[in-house]
């Protein structure tokens, strides 16, 4: 048998010299075996462990120093760090928004010592995380994404860039970061998992469960959960303490009317075809269906347009109008789930808005005046619902979302940064007698994590 070889080409391993592997299939166009990226530390096992003789030639690492920083972790992040690398440097993390997931990593980073990629799913964490590794380990840092491209021992990407840089980039590290490591079982983004070589892997999240059912890929991508805490294992010792309170409102009288006018079409819908919508699943049939049937699109529209309705009613902003004046002086977030909303209470309470539209330096200016004060309000639509570093506020009021358990979760960690004294409050306002009180209580039927 001649002596194994093992390649890097476009996002996969080639084993040559006829030694088969577990993890490969014979290519004849190449003369070799063929297996992901993702088995080259599975390859590496299976060949020392045959006793086989061969030449690695599959990475290509940029050129890194003697990777050093300071960090102070607490007692749960260090045991996190201890389950990952008892796991075998490889695994994912659940914390709460709030509770220091980017120091684990820092310190994984200098453990590990070697070039790593951090994969996040924003502009916004990218700048972030540039700005934290910078500061922290005093090197350059390079960038993929937001029309930069450049490589470096520590480099920050998006997954929409390591995925499209894949075939190049995927032999360049031994370390990956995924950051909000939920994004990446996506059809598209799972395959930055299947093209990276790099046997050393770290999922951070708040919350790993995805409503398509794709979570269950993690393990094969990154791998097991290796420790969970929940929000109340650490709220009064290193998350603020916090309370929930829903409210519920009435619709107007033309609101009620043209609600129940919307609903009626896309009830009569289903009562004409027998249909019962009991799960996810079965909405997201229905979906289809609407595709390819008009009367099932128009009752899909009429349906949006209700769920808009309560989403959106007048009596919602007359009660924040009162939050606003009870809670005068103390720093508040709004939270909701359309833009269109989100100027409109800007325009009539006069407080500073940040959506996907607003510009990355403004959005910093607001953020930057929250944080000294000069700002006590902000309205907001999904964009600070992830990973984005918002300074500590104490009240949050959610006027609309989805019955996502992971926005309510990441909304509620925004308010639990640790403050002496402090009891963080999160009101929810909820159209009372319509779809929106199923969505609110849907998001919470999933308990916290821990």
């Amino acid at each position: 048998m001649d002596r194994v070889v093992l390649e890097y080409e476009g996002g996969s391993i080639l084993v040559r010299g006829g030694a088969g592997t577990p993890y490969g299939r014979w290519d004849p166009r190449v003369n070799a075996y063929r297996a992901m990226g993702l088995h080259y530390r599975d390859i590496l096992e299976y060949l020392r462990e045959s006793g086989l003789s061969f030449d690695d030639l599959v990475l290509d690492l940029p050129p890194c120093p003697t990777l050093s920083c300071k960090v102070a972790l607490r007692p749960y992040q260090r045991r996190s760090l201890e389950a990952w690398v008892k796991a075998g440097r490889r695994g994912v993390i659940v914390l709460p928004t709030g509770a220091g997931k980017t120091f684990i990593a820092l310190e994984a980073i200098r453990m590990v010592g070697t070039a790593t990629l951090i994969v996040v799913p924003t502009l916004d964490l990218l700048e972030q995380w540039r700005s934290r590794l910078e500061g922290s380990f005093k090197v350059e840092v390079g960038v993929y994404g937001g029309g930069e491209e450049a490589l470096k021992c520590l480099t920050v990407a998006t997954y929409d860039s390591a995925y499209m840089k894949g075939e190049i980039l995927g032999n360049k590290f031994m370390f990956i970061v995924f950051d909000e490591v939920h994004h990446l079982p996506a059809p598209s983004y799972s395959q930055i998992g299947e093209m990276y070589v790099a046997p050393y892997r770290l999922g951070l999240t708040a919350t790993p469960e995805r409503e398509d059912g794709l979570h269950c890929e993690l393990p094969r991508l990154v791998g097991d959960i290796v420790y969970r805490v929940g929000v109340d294992a650490l709220v009064g010792t290193h998350l603020a303490p916090y309370r929930h309170e829903k409210v519920f409102v009435e619709l107007t009288p033309e609101e009620q009317r043209l609600y129940d006018e919307q609903l009626e079409v896309f009830r009569g819908y289903l009562r004409r075809r027998g249909l019962t919508l009991r799960s996810v699943e079965d909405f997201q049939r229905f979906i289809m269906r609407s595709g390819g049937d008009p009367e099932a699109r128009e009752a899909l529209l009429a349906r949006n347009r209700a769920v808009k309705i309560a989403l959106n009613s007048e009596a919602k902003i007359n009660l924040l109008e009162d939050l606003l004046e009870k809670y005068r002086g103390e720093k508040i977030l709004i939270f909701t789930l359309h833009n269109q909303l989100v100027y409109r209470i800007s325009r009539r309470f006069l407080v500073p808005a940040i959506t996907h539209q607003t510009a990355k330096d403004e959005r910093r200016e607001i953020l930057e005046k929250f944080r000294r004060g000069a700002y006590k309000v902000i309205v907001t639509s999904q964009v600070l619902d992830e990973g984005i570093d918002v300074p500590d506020a104490s009240i949050g009021v959610i006027i609309s979302g989805t019955g996502s358990s992971r926005e309510y979760i990441q909304r509620l960690g925004r308010l639990l940064r640790k403050v002496e004294g402090k009891e963080a409050k999160l009101v929810e306002i909820v159209s009372k007698g319509t779809v929106e009180t199923r969505i609110s209580w849907r998001r919470q039927d999933k308990p916290l994590p821990g």
